[in-house]
């Protein structure tokens, strides 16, 4: 028997995975009568375990609210129902009534005796939702279920915002016998992002045999390294919502698989979740870099982050990143006032893999090579703390003129 192993697939969005239908529709949730599409339907015949997280912040969106109640239940899920344009957050009884609403609506046509719909919006924050418009949207999106490659691409198109381009991505992970699971994913996100969470939603699907606590588990553990390890502009949303549906329509049994293949999709749900995280980065509100920070040598990981955050969230380092301009003394100073005990003469600095400072003194010899890193779209500075063996890794961006030009007014 060969190892389990992994590899990408030319991604169609969430309709790559067996059992799941999807589609996407305009209805003008946004009322600006264009003809965006802004609300769609994941869903299963089969009832799926589920796992989701959500934002922390303590001012959460009516749908996320219906979203963590119906995951502490016991009725059986089926999909969710999204849209666009609108947040539904800080909207009151009203809102949260309007959210049971659009799920409601779908699960008449969909689910069957106490079958349930999940819900989640983005958008606008402080408008109720346009009651009328959504009904519509639920009964074209229903009637637009289809397993085929344009409802896995219209539902990733429906969830966009300020979002410049769709966001999915595909695994196949195969077992020792031959036997295979998919794993696919979508997430919007594009402004007022920030870990735990960013102004984003995704949405995955397997085919897997998986119970929701072990789904909750495994996905617990790939956000933490992924869309919990991404900032912007360091604002945290109030809508974002990360979940992951299972529907059992495949041959693998998680209970039953070998630690190999366990670990094959682990790597997968991982490589999955990153490169959703990674593409919301890179398509954040008019950037124009993505730079990953590795914090190494820390006491601690939440030390590491510590300063990773504070560097991210300087607007000094990140318009200097706009700039090209590689004033690694930005990067140190804020590293100093992280609240970390860092030690000047301990600091090792590096853009990708060439120092630029060392025992409290730049190399200033290198200044050609710094240069030549940080013109690239994508470049990855590394910080040795010289504290202790742990470290974290965060994504970031730059700030640019014209993210505050986009942001003045709505």
């Amino acid at each position: 028997m060969s190892a389990p192993i992994f590899k990408e697939i030319d991604s169609h969005g969430i309709t790559d995975v067996p059992g799941f239908r999807a589609s996407g529709v305009h209805c003008d949730v946004r009322q600006k009568g264009n003809d965006q599409l802004d609300l769609g339907i994941i869903f299963s015949e089969n009832p799926c375990s589920v796992a989701g997280t959500f934002t922390r912040n303590r001012i959460k969106a009516a749908p996320v609210l219906k979203c963590m109640e119906l995951l502490d239940g016991d009725d059986p899920i089926h999909g969710v129902v999204a849209n666009s344009g609108n947040a539904n957050a800080c909207t009151g009884v009203e809102g949260l009534a309007n959210a049971a609403a659009m799920t409601e609506q779908a699960e008449e046509y969909l689910c069957g005796q106490g079958g349930k719909l999940l819900v989640c919006s983005t958008g606008r924050i402080g408008r109720q939702l346009p009651m009328k418009e959504v009904r519509k949207g639920v009964e074209l999106a229903v009637g637009h279920l289809t397993d085929d490659s344009t409802g896995g691409k219209n539902f990733a198109k429906c969830i966009l915002t300020s979002d410049t381009r769709e966001k999915k991505i595909t695994v196949v992970v195969e077992s020792e016998s031959g036997d295979s699971v998919t794993l696919a994913g979508v997430a919007k996100g594009a402004g007022m992002i920030r870990p735990d969470m960013a102004t984003m939603l995704a949405f995955l699907a397997t085919d897997l045999k998986i119970s929701q606590v072990d789904l909750q588990t495994e996905l617990g553990l790939a956000v933490k390294t992924s869309f919990n390890a991404i900032t912007v502009d360091g604002d945290m949303s109030t809508n974002d919502t990360v979940l992951c549906f299972a529907n059992g329509v495949g041959s693998v049994n998680w209970n039953s698989a070998s630690g190999s293949f366990k670990e094959a999709f682990r790597e997968a749900l991982d490589l999955v979740c990153k490169r959703l995280a990674k593409l919301i980065v890179g398509d954040g509100e008019k950037i124009t870099k993505v730079v990953t920070l590795k914090i190494e040598t820390a006491e601690s990981e939440n030390s590491a982050l510590e300063v990773a955050y504070a560097i991210a969230h300087s607007p000094l380092v990140k318009s200097s990143w706009a700039g090209s301009d590689p004033n690694w003394g930005r990067v140190v100073a804020a590293a100093g006032y992280s609240g970390v005990p860092v030690v000047e003469n301990d600091l090792r600095m590096f853009y990708d893999d060439v120092l630029v400072f060392e025992k409290g003194l730049p190399v200033d010899v290198n200044l050609p090579k710094w240069q030549t890193v940080v013109d690239q779209k994508e470049f990855v500075i590394r910080l040795d703390l010289g504290m202790g063996e742990a470290s974290a890794e965060l994504i970031a961006s730059d700030l640019t003129p014209e993210y505050i030009n986009f942001n003045m007014k709505e």
